[in-house]
């Protein structure tokens, strides 16, 4: 019999990148000690646990919005797409699916439940949340190589202060969102830099 599913994201608020959502069944048979959520736990502590759940997971799959789809759709409705596609490509139907937060993607084909707070409460919620964010960091790793001067490899796209300070040097690259106010605002005072669509 199938089991709990569940879903989390990674990469809400950032100003730079994808959003990325897992969905994970677990393996009662294969347990997974240190689970947590994902925010709680060394980086180094994710990226090992992330082996772990793809090892021994019954289970498992990401999804992703890019960032056109953010500012197509906004960031709550490209975070449920990324949810429903994770769900999707599970490969199998989980008997339930356990969602952090307060909104649920719409059209699953399982009963689903949203948890606040569930990413410290419930493993399935806390494997995906590790999927999640450790998918997302190596995408953003990916993106620093490409936008090496906004330090994406520190910051993984959130608006700090030096993320925003090269925005205004350097105006927005195409791994920005330009729907979130400080892209924008940074777009309209470097006009004609070397990302500048036209």
């Amino acid at each position: 019999m199938t089991g709990s599913c569940g879903v989390d994201e990674a990469g809400r608020g950032p100003l730079a990148g994808p959003v990325f959502a897992a969905a994970v069944i677990l393996d009662p048979a294969r347990p997974i000690a240190g689970l947590a959520d994902s925010k709680r736990l060394s980086a180094s502590r994710r990226e090992r646990l992330a082996v772990e759940i793809r090892r021994n997971a019954r289970a498992w799959a990401l999804g992703v919005a890019d960032v056109g789809e953010i500012d197509a759709l906004n960031i709550l409705q490209a975070t449920l797409l990324a949810m429903r596609r994770a769900i999707e490509g599970l490969g199998e139907a989980p008997s339930e699916v356990l969602i952090d937060g307060n909104r649920l993607p719409e059209g699953l084909s399982a009963p689903a439940r949203a948890i606040v707070g569930g990413d410290a409460l419930v493993a399935e919620i806390s494997a995906a949340s590790i999927l999640a964010k450790t998918a997302r960091d190596a995408e953003m790793m990916r993106l620093h190589v490409l936008y090496p001067q906004y330090g994406l490899d520190r910051h993984m796209g959130y608006g700090t202060r030096e993320h925003l300070a090269a925005l205004r040097r350097h105006g927005p690259a195409p791994c920005h969102r330009r729907s979130f106010a400080p892209v924008r605002e940074a777009a309209r005072r470097v006009a004609g830099g070397p990302f500048e669509e036209v």
